[in-house]
């Protein structure tokens, strides 16, 4: 790919031309014209010889695929910039290896007051246990250290660390020598996170969005909450977002309100709305989410954090305030607490502005014939992340492991969601699943459990105009004339039109049907490369051999 004349930081008119333009306007383009921050044209080879004078840049595309920018519908960015540059236990292997990477990053930041880690997984180890606090306290040479698990919904912690909270016996969640959940993890993340300094903390969000744009990604939804970040977090990064080049940042801010003027605090923060990781329960993993019978291996049915009549008080605050309201809800308890108290809200409100409020549910993992409804019904947005199946599905994986195979089969149901209407937008939860779309987009076309298998077209939308249209608009995400100027061009193999289960509905892979192709996900196939991600017009990534 190259390009002649103009420098790349803000032309005025772009001639992309002789590759593959991935638009429902004309299936079979070749070329694309942007002016300013939007979409001026798409079409032949042949015809856009008449645009070639008149433009400020020309692109050659050499073949390459130009795509909508993706847009992740839940995102950490601070968490996932200081999993970038600081511990990331992801990849280890082994307690013994977690150990290890723990002591080598104690040595390597002796200025650090309080040591942060995160992606610890004790059932992908041999040892099947977390490392104890006394090897933690020794590995780190006494020094406090918060070491969140993969889910982000419980953490390792050294007796220094507890040494700073007051109280923390006490909380609900606090286990001695065992993984914090909870109230207690609460506490223990907040004085964590208020050791990071401003500077710490802009170094981590740039580290994320730079990795964001790398990945073709032009739009984050980042989740905070008083419960996750702090108002400084989600300030911070707005401003930055719109300061610096990068992708677009958009905010919620997961506080439950119960009035208007409350809700309206939460759009003074920048936030779109009091939604993204509201918590009504926990995560599978930390055995957490609220469930109706008890886990598979454990005699409890995890935790309950809001009820029926909370969510409605929320809902109906917010479609007052005319803001978005969500929830983090992924057991199937949860997701019932939810629905119900959606329905609630709609009694007192009105069902068409509760389904023009386009609420949200985060995860969405356990639904039944029932929940699927009324996410139906109440035209509630399934904010979702393909990538836990591909970590966590399975017969033997970790939800077979908490939920018996049987119940285990029933989660992220995609392809029932999207036969009754449901809105899907697709996301990472980074740092908890790595910002990787055509990733995404392979685990839910190659869903563990087949029946649950979407199109790689279908998968495809919800993760570019998906995304979009869960805050409420229906003109982004596609390459359209007149549509934001939000796009991506990468390095491809075929493209085909990709169904690969026999149960799911295709659309014809005759040319003459005009659908347009995508890269071929099947699983062990190279993904594509990102050459380039444009955010409105202005070109924020660049790959270094491009």
């Amino acid at each position: 790919m190259s390009d002649t004349t103009a420098p790349l930081d803000r032309p005025r008119t772009v001639l992309l031309r002789g590759g593959e333009i991935h638009s429902p306007a004309d299936p079979f383009a070749t070329a694309m014209v942007v002016d300013g921050d939007s979409i001026a044209w798409i079409g032949s080879e042949g015809a856009a010889d008449s645009f070639a004078d008149g433009v400020d840049e020309v692109i050659h595309l050499d073949g390459a695929l130009v795509t909508p920018a993706f847009t992740d519908a839940h995102v950490h960015t601070t968490a996932t910039g200081l999993a970038l540059t600081g511990l990331d236990l992801t990849g280890a292997r082994s307690l013994a290896d977690a150990l290890a990477r723990v002591r080598a990053h104690a040595e390597a930041r002796p200025g650090d007051r309080i040591l942060l880690g995160h992606g610890w997984d004790a059932g992908a180890w041999p040892e099947q246990r977390p490392p104890s606090r006394a090897e933690l306290d020794e590995a780190t040479g006494g020094r406090p250290l918060y070491l969140s698990r993969v889910d982000v919904h419980s953490a390792l912690v050294t007796t220094a660390l507890l040494d700073l909270v007051p109280g923390i016996a006490d909380l609900p969640g606090h286990r001695p020598d065992a993984p914090l959940a909870g109230d207690a993890h609460h506490a223990v993340r907040a004085v964590a996170h208020d050791s990071v300094t401003p500077a710490q903390r802009a170094e981590a969000q740039r580290a994320a969005l730079r990795h964001a744009v790398s990945r073709g990604i032009g739009t984050l939804h980042e989740c905070a909450g008083p419960e996750i970040s702090g108002e400084d977090d989600l300030t911070g990064l707005l401003r930055l977002a719109a300061e610096e080049p990068g992708p677009r940042v958009l905010g919620y801010w997961a506080e439950h309100v119960t009035s208007a003027k409350a809700a309206e605090r939460v759009r003074e923060l920048g936030a779109l709305g009091a939604a993204g990781d509201l918590f009504v329960d926990g995560s599978l993993g930390s055995h957490t989410a609220h469930l109706h019978e008890p886990y598979a291996d454990a005699d409890h049915r995890g935790v309950a954090h809001l009820d029926a009549d909370a969510v409605a008080a929320h809902v109906v605050a917010c479609t007052e305030a005319g803001v978005q309201a969500g929830f983090h809800a992924i057991g199937d308890a949860a997701l019932t607490a939810v629905t119900d108290g959606v329905r609630a809200a709609a009694e007192r409100v009105g069902l068409d502005r509760v389904r023009a409020a386009r609420h949200r549910v985060e995860h969405a993992e356990m639904l039944d014939q029932a929940t699927i409804a009324a996410f139906a019904e109440y035209a509630l947005t399934a904010s979702v992340q393909p990538a836990f199946d591909a970590a966590w599905g399975g017969e033997d994986g970790m939800y077979a492991r908490r939920l018996g195979p049987e119940r285990a089969r029933t989660l992220n149901p995609y392809a029932a969601m999207l036969r009754v209407g449901i809105p899907l937008a697709f996301g990472s939860d980074s740092p908890v699943t790595p910002l990787d779309p055509w990733g995404t987009l392979r685990a839910a076309a190659f869903h563990r459990t087949p029946e649950h298998r979407i199109s790689v077209r279908a998968a495809f939308t919800a993760h570019t105009r998906g995304g979009w249209r869960a805050i409420g608009r229906d003109d982004a995400g596609v390459l359209v004339p007149g549509a934001p100027a939000d796009y991506a061009i990468w390095r491809v193999g075929d493209l085909v039109v990709q169904v690969p289960d026999d149960r799911i509905a295709a659309w014809s892979t005759d040319p003459r049907s005009g659908t347009p192709g995508l890269p071929d996900l099947t699983p062990g196939r190279d993904l594509p490369v990102c050459l380039r991600t444009v955010v409105a017009g202005r070109t924020v990534y660049t790959h270094s051999n491009e």
